[in-house]
């Protein structure tokens, strides 16, 4: 390469860097902070629900607290930072709610892919400006807790509890480790 198409290639990329570039970028950096500390207030909102409820009344009782307690907890944070809230998968629990778009779908895929090339769900995440939104969507991984609803083997009154809440259901058959699927975050900018 020459010295003069190096200058202009210097010079193109230097005029695409300008004030408002280092703030967008300083913007989506800040935005994405909020965005994992947002997901992680849910984890701790839901997490001890949850425990809390299989040691008082078992699976059955836990399928309850994620049935009407997650939606709740997302709701709400959703009304207090102004940011839409939801979690979903490729193998959904419920049809209306945890249902991929396609912009969610094809970074599922996307995790699923780095999955199996052996990135651990805990390290995914994903953010850009699509549209006039900022999207970000953090893999949510199986941990033992969820196998008991989530597993490949489930009791019969946890198979019941989950056709009573979730008659569409699709998200059993995981194990330890996989990706089941991931919180999805969106704001308008």
């Amino acid at each position: 390469m020459s010295i003069k198409s190096m200058t202009v290639m210097a010079s193109v990329l230097w005029a695409s860097f300008t004030p408002q570039g280092f703030a967008d970028a300083v913007d989506q950096v800040a935005l994405k902070a909020e965005a994992v500390a947002i997901v992680k207030r849910f984890g701790g909102a839901l997490k001890p629900q949850l425990k809390q409820a299989l040691q008082s009344g078992g699976p059955v009782n836990a399928i309850g607290v994620c049935a009407v307690r997650a939606p709740e907890i997302a709701k709400q944070l959703s009304l207090e930072t102004g940011w839409q809230l939801k979690r979903v998968s490729l193998k959904f629990r419920h049809s209306k709610t945890a249902m991929p778009d396609k912009w969610e779908e094809k970074i599922l895929r996307q995790f699923d892919e780095r999955q199996s090339q052996g990135e651990l769900p805990a390290e995914m995440a994903y953010a850009e400006v699509v549209g006039d939104q900022f999207r970000f969507i953090k893999a949510q991984g199986v941990e033992a807790i969820c196998l008991t609803c989530h597993g490949e083997t489930l009791d019969s009154s946890v198979r019941d509890a989950l056709n009573k809440h979730y008659p569409d259901d699709r998200a059993i058959g995981y194990s330890l480790g996989q990706v089941r699927g991931a919180f999805s975050l969106s704001r308008a900018l």
